[in-house]
């Protein structure tokens, strides 16, 4: 009997060790946006929540940094994006969450003048804890989440299919997600993979 106890309480733990170590998944369709109260710092020093931005027609937060390739890639699209899309009802805030003591480039005199200097009309704000982008489970830099009216999900993941050349871009997965948004219509993708360079987390 006490072998068996033994068996089962070693199960048990094993378990549980598993159940705490499994990744938590990321935000699915139709679920609402966490932290949304969260007041985070932008570029000109005012604190902003993601509650703050949200649009009529709906939100979209992007997580960004300055440092990563990817994101300078495709930072053009995204600021005509962005900029356009404000005017259209849509919320817009990019979040950075990377460390900058592991990446200088991306502390905050580096994202004020990196918004100034590319026309950021949108917040751009520091997630000082890296828990925003823990709670939305985001990984990469840029990672797109745009929610609809109701603020439910309705995209998640990159940008478009040829980060780096516009010219050979066949599928505007973001752009098509906003644009069926602002008209109130389904979004055809709303799943893609984001690609990026990996958020540079903050110790928990």
């Amino acid at each position: 009997m006490k072998k068996i106890q033994s068996t089962l309480f070693a199960f048990v733990i094993a378990v549980v060790a598993i159940a705490i170590a499994a990744p938590v998944l990321a935000l699915d369709i139709g679920e609402k946006a966490p932290k949304t109260d969260v007041e985070m710092k932008n570029a000109v020093g005012e604190a902003v929540s993601i509650s703050d931005v949200a649009g009529e027609n709906g939100t979209l937060v992007i997580f960004s940094c300055n440092s990563c390739p990817w994101v300078q890639a495709w930072e053009e699209r995204i600021v005509e994006m962005g900029n356009s899309f404000q005017d259209k009802g849509v919320g817009v805030i990019l979040i950075n969450s990377n460390d900058p003591e592991q990446k200088p480039a991306d502390s905050f005199s580096a994202m004020k003048k990196r918004a100034d200097e590319k026309g950021y009309d949108f917040p751009y704000v520091m997630d000082e804890t890296s828990d925003v982008a823990r709670a939305f489970d985001a990984t990469r830099t840029p990672e797109a989440f745009l929610f609809n009216a109701s603020g439910e999900l309705v995209y998640h993941g990159t940008i478009d299919d040829n980060a780096h050349n516009p010219k050979e871009v066949e599928e505007q997965y973001l752009k098509t997600a906003l644009e069926a948004v602002v008209n109130g219509k389904e979004v055809p993708q709303k799943k893609t993979k984001a690609l990026g360079c990996t958020i540079k987390f903050r110790e928990a």
